[in-house]
């Protein structure tokens, strides 16, 4: 089993940063490829970004085109911690921020592909 509690959300202006994090708790095989995920009403969950590793020094990060640029996905191994600073916010962010932890694969973008969530952390980008 693996927990995952998020927190750093918040209301801000565009233009301003915030930084999520995502502390994880559980079986560490679980959870080699973690990645966050957004969701605004009315929508699909959609894919922001991942990290995943496959040896203590080998790490790969993928984004979102529409984050490209301005969201940088990281971890901290002491603190069994992933973070995503978010820079740059625009408007279109605003939404509700999950965390998820799955095991290595191949996929990594779709929400399918992971088995723990956390409980979301709300979003919100004012213009």
């Amino acid at each position: 089993q693996v927990q995952l509690v998020e927190s750093g959300g918040g209301l801000v202006q565009a233009g301003d940063s915030l930084r999520l994090s995502c502390a994880a708790s559980g079986r560490a095989g679980s959870r080699d490829k973690m990645a966050w995920f957004r969701q605004v009403p009315g929508k699909e969950r959609e894919f922001v970004s991942s990290i995943r590793w496959s040896g203590p020094l080998t790490s790969y990060r993928d984004y979102a085109d529409s984050v490209k640029g301005r969201f940088t996905i990281s971890r901290d191994n002491a603190k069994n911690t992933v973070y995503l600073q978010m820079n740059s916010l625009k408007p279109e962010d605003t939404a509700v921020y999950y965390c998820a932890a799955g095991i290595l694969s191949s996929d990594y973008k779709t929400t399918g592909s992971y088995d723990y969530w956390g409980q979301g952390t709300q979003v919100t980008v004012s213009s």
